[in-house]
This record gives structure tokens, sequence and C-alpha cells, in this order.
């Protein structure tokens, strides 16, 4: 069988959520990286089948698959959502943005549309936050329509930029849109990408355009899918000088993802 670059194995090292409940210090930065299928509790590969009728009608279940999560990105500065509606007849009309935000206490969300299906649909990427943003730009992704990105500034003067996107599946559409997230990037020296990359770190930054922005990866350990993961394909990348104080996949099997955390120690300027 042909092989693509998706094609590898990686380990399994599940980490307890409550790790990351407290920081190491208070001055550190704590991120999370969750792609919640709309709120779709996916145990199986069969769920795919039997619960897709989620994708278009809603569920009394998803609310309660929701509070779940909020009880999980409560203890986080900075989480990067993928997959979640912004409002739409399958969510009862629920932006899920917003009310992760109100039900998990953190004041600050945004909501980028990637892909309005009128009432049927609002896919979108989000971002929730305990941090005031200084700035937030959302640009559309190259290739075919329906891929975006949020970049996020936290300080002004050394500001710490977190870019949170969702990219395609082939490699030559995701080198496309990691050409043009590279451009934006470049010119800053504090940086975070976080998000579903649809491929492994390996490829990240040593074979596409990232590996000219002097990022690194924090982990190499299976996210996808949930229930039985051997694929790495969610990841949050930082600019090499700063330091990991820890990383892990969460044990919380509620979406076909799984969530990545991550705690790091910010330069002085940059706090």
């Amino acid at each position: 069988m042909r092989s693509s670059h998706l094609d590898y194995e990686f380990p399994v090292h599940l980490s307890d959520p409550r790790e990351f409940y407290r920081k190491a210090d208070p001055d550190h930065l704590t991120l999370l990286s969750f792609n919640i299928q709309v709120g779709i509790h996916t145990r199986h590969f069969p769920d795919y089948f039997l619960k897709s009728w989620q994708h278009v009608w809603p569920s009394r279940s998803r609310q309660h698959n929701l509070d779940q999560i909020s009880k999980l990105i409560r203890h986080f500065d900075i989480v990067s959502l993928q997959e979640v509606d912004g409002g739409s007849f399958r969510t009862g009309y629920v932006n899920q943005v917003e009310y992760l935000a109100r039900k998990s206490g953190q004041p600050y969300w945004h909501q980028q549309l990637n892909r309005n299906l009128g009432r049927f649909a609002q896919h979108s990427n989000g971002l929730i936050s305990r941090l005031k943003p200084h700035r937030i730009d959302t640009h559309a992704l190259p290739g075919l329509p329906g891929r975006g990105a949020m970049v996020v500034q936290l300080g002004d003067e050394h500001p710490v930029v977190i870019v949170m996107l969702h990219l395609a599946l082939s490699k030559k559409a995701q080198d496309q849109q990691l050409r043009f997230i590279r451009n934006l990037i470049q010119q800053y020296q504090h940086v975070i990408v976080m998000g579903d990359m649809n491929t492994h770190s390996l490829r990240l930054l040593n074979d596409s355009p990232l590996r000219e922005c002097g990022l690194k990866s924090a982990h190499a350990r299976a996210t996808f899918p949930s229930w039985q993961p051997h694929r790495c394909l969610d990841h949050i990348l930082v600019s090499r000088h700063l330091r990991i104080v820890r990383m892990g996949v969460l044990d919380f099997p509620l979406s076909d993802h799984l969530p990545v955390a991550l705690e790091i120690e910010l330069p002085e300027l940059a706090r």
C-alpha cells in the first residue's frame, strides 16, 4: 500500500488532566488545544456512523458533553478549539465557543467562522482566554474554502503571538497553508502555533515551511483516534527559546481527538 505522510505509529502516553489544574508558577502560561467534534462523544469507530445524525440534528447529550469540556478548559489560560459550531440548528442555535467560555468562567472568547452553512452548520475555530488579548486577527487559509487561522497577540511591546488553526488533509494543501503561516509569524520572537494539524510534528518541523521558523514540538505522542490513539495530529509548537515546563496528551476521550496541554515559562519581558 502506498505510504502517506500520516502512516506513522506514535507512542501512547496519556496524562491525568488534574496534573494541569495548578501551575508550577503563577507567571507560567498554560495552553490547551482540543478538536471537540462539535460536542459529539465518540467512543469507537462505529460511532462515526451511529452518531452521524448529530452533525445535522440536535442532541440532548451534546449539552452534557459541552459541560464536561467546560470543566476541563476552565483550568487553562489560553484554549484553542477546533470543530466548534457558532450557533446553528444542530446545536439548538447555541454558539459553542461563547457557551464554553461562559460555563468555564473565562472572560474572553472569539469565534472564527470558516464554513457558513447558514442555519444548518457554522463550522468554526474558537479562542477562549483568561488573559485579555491585545489583538486578534483572523485569516482564511489558502486552498479550498473552509480552513482558517486566528492570530492572537498577548502584550504589545514584547508580544507573545499565538496562531490557532485547523489544517487541511493533503500535504500539498498543508504546505500552502503553512507557507502562509510562516509569513505571518517570522517577524516575531515569541511564537506559539497550536491546533489540529492533520500531520505529525516530525513533518511539520523538518519537511514543511515551518522548518524555517525556529519552532520546537512539545511532544510526538498519539492523539487520534481517542479510543485507540496511534496518530499524532494535534500539536502545540513553540519558539525554541521558550522553556517547556510540562506537557501532556490528556486522558479525556470525549471527542474523536484527545486534547493536548502545555505549560511554558515566558521570558520576563513577555510576561
